[in-house]
């Protein structure tokens, strides 16, 4: 019987879906677990595995082609199938007719079935052991609704121990570990490699070996019976140690630009400290496998790299006289619909100042001359901005319709360019913190976020973010605030021009500073008290050590 496949929803966010390179075409045979499409959202590109077996009939979405979720997307069904009727809408795969079987007694076979479910259903919960321990899918981020289990890295019948990783779940912001808690058996899994299902669904039990949890069900996973239940999930098992080396694990780039490393290589190359965007993959479709990491080179790696650091400018230059045409990936969409929600609904506007730096780039010298200490100009603004908040409350707020909130945290988010928009980490309670320590979090979380390996919890919570552009030669811009903060910083170039101290025109290091204002929260005048604080923790940045 033919399987309508739909296009799924990813993140909670996910309102349409564009299909990237299909792996499958019409006619090819399709096993569970083989990877038959790879999607864009608007996070990233996943692969998307096929849970049936069978050939792909029909293709309804076309590569390069958005469409909303839940729409058609393949039929998967027995060659030769009659699908007309899917294509055409007029009915689905639960709703087919079997042949040669009244109508009347398919509706008693399937009030049966119900009846069947919901007398399992009400056995779930109720009667698990004391000694086993249901785990079920975790909010990972407070906006997380839904979770998407990328690679498992424990099988049924497996030892597991407190603090081991059994899982990769992909949320709506990152794609995040998952360590278990408790001492067991695998003794059950509830969602397979590349589903997805709503936070506190079933995701595994473990327990004591042999012990029977057929009939455990939560969040909604309805239990089969136990012959048709042991037997789909050896089929399943079956189908996953062999494709252990081509799991779905997304970490490595091949030649359409995704990553694909398998869970086995990616922990050896942990263990070993390797950085996985060197190791060239010699599995499917590029893909690192284990032998992939135990022949990996650094130092060759290394040379390759640095050789090689000038391709990405020269595979972007555009023949003269030519377009070209670039679709606009899903994330650059939402980054360009959040935005103009900020730039239209919040009035913007700007404050300007130019700050003397002489003192703090010699307190710079002065604390990196301190061994295993390097902090950069980005770190004491961070540091500054933060002790300027905590004496300037109101610039430290969020707006609501029928409140202004005044946090008492102060979070400073860091803007990071990644290839296809900007992410924002966040420094939690940055005030707290000691230079050294904002330096070391901001690298890690710079680095990670670029890797798209930073979690979902490091860029939520900001009151407050800092842009800078400095290094890439700019002196002045302004920036649209990242909501739901109230302001953001724009910082310039520290550049050398002649000043006047003391009545004497000097040699002189200035910097620029544009701050962005939400005008329902922050006035003018409390805008302009805020920079003057931060001008004189920069200019007499003692000061902040006081």
């Amino acid at each position: 019987m033919a399987e309508v496949i739909k296009m799924p929803r990813l993140s909670d966010t996910m309102e349409d879906g564009k299909i990237e390179v299909w792996h499958k075409k019409v006619g090819d045979k399709v096993a569970y677990g083989d990877i038959l499409a790879e999607i864009e959202t608007d996070k990233a590109v996943q692969e998307f595995e096929s849970d049936v077996d069978g050939v792909l009939l029909y293709i309804g979405v076309e590569e390069g082609q958005a469409v909303p979720v839940e729409s058609l997307m393949a039929i998967i069904g027995e060659e030769g199938e009659d699908i007309s009727a899917l294509i055409e809408g007029e009915g689905s795969s639960d709703k087919e007719e079997k042949v040669e079987e009244p109508k009347e007694e398919v509706a008693a076979n399937h009030e049966e079935e119900k009846a069947d479910d919901a007398s399992a259903t009400e056995e779930s919960s109720s009667e698990i052991p004391e000694d086993v321990h249901v785990v079920t899918m975790p909010r990972l981020s407070d906006t997380m609704e839904t979770g998407k289990v990328v690679s498992w890295f424990k099988k049924v019948g497996d030892k597991v121990s407190f603090g081991d990783i059994l899982a990769e779940i992909e949320t709506d912001k990152a794609v995040q570990e998952f360590e278990i808690d408790v001492d067991g058996t695998l003794l059950k899994i509830g969602i397979e490699e590349g589903d997805e299902a709503p936070v506190d669904s079933l995701l595994a039990i473990i327990g004591p070996e042999g012990t029977d949890v057929s009939n455990i069900s939560v969040g909604g996973n309805k239990p089969a019976e136990k012959k048709e239940a042991k037997k789909e999930e050896s089929n399943k098992e079956e189908v996953k140690e062999t494709k252990q080396e081509s799991s779905t694990s997304s970490e490595k780039t091949n030649d359409s630009g995704r990553l694909f490393i398998s869970p086995l290589a990616k922990k050896l190359a942990e263990d070993k400290g390797y950085d996985i965007s060197q190791i060239k993959g010699t599995g499917d479709q590029g893909r690192i496998i284990k032998r992939d990491v135990e022949n990996f080179q650094p130092q060759a790696a290394a040379k390759a790299t640095k050789a090689d650091s000038a391709a990405p400018v020269a595979a972007m230059a555009i023949p003269a006289g030519e377009d070209k045409r670039v679709e606009n990936s899903t994330m650059r969409k939402v980054i360009a619909k959040r935005l103009s929600q900020s730039k239209y609904t919040a009035p913007h506007y700007y404050l300007n100042i130019e700050v003397d730096m002489e003192n703090v780039m010699a307190a710079r010298k002065q604390i990196n001359a301190i061994p295993d200490t390097k902090i950069s100009f980005n770190d004491i603004i961070v540091k500054a901005v933060a002790m300027a908040l905590r004496k300037h409350p109101q610039v430290n707020s969020t707006w609501n319709d029928d409140a202004m909130i005044l946090h008492g945290d102060i979070s400073i988010g860091v803007a990071v360019a990644v290839p296809d928009g900007l992410m924002v980490p966040v420094v939690k309670n940055t005030d707290h913190k000691s230079l050294t320590q904002i330096s070391a979090e901001i690298k890690d979380m710079a680095t990670r976020a670029r890797d798209k390996k930073i979690k979902a919890d490091e860029m939520e919570g900001s009151t407050f973010t800092v842009s800078n552009l400095g290094a890439y030669g700019i002196e002045s811009f302004t920036s649209i605030i990242n909501q739901p903060n109230s302001c953001i910083l724009s910082v310039g170039a520290i550049v050398e021009k002649p000043v006047v101290k003391n009545g004497q025109i000097v040699v002189g290091n200035t910097m620029k500073l544009s701050l962005a204002c939400d005008h329902r929260t922050v006035d003018g005048a409390t805008g302009s008290l805020f920079l003057q604080t931060l001008q004189q923790y920069l200019e007499t940045p003692m000061a902040m050590f006081l």
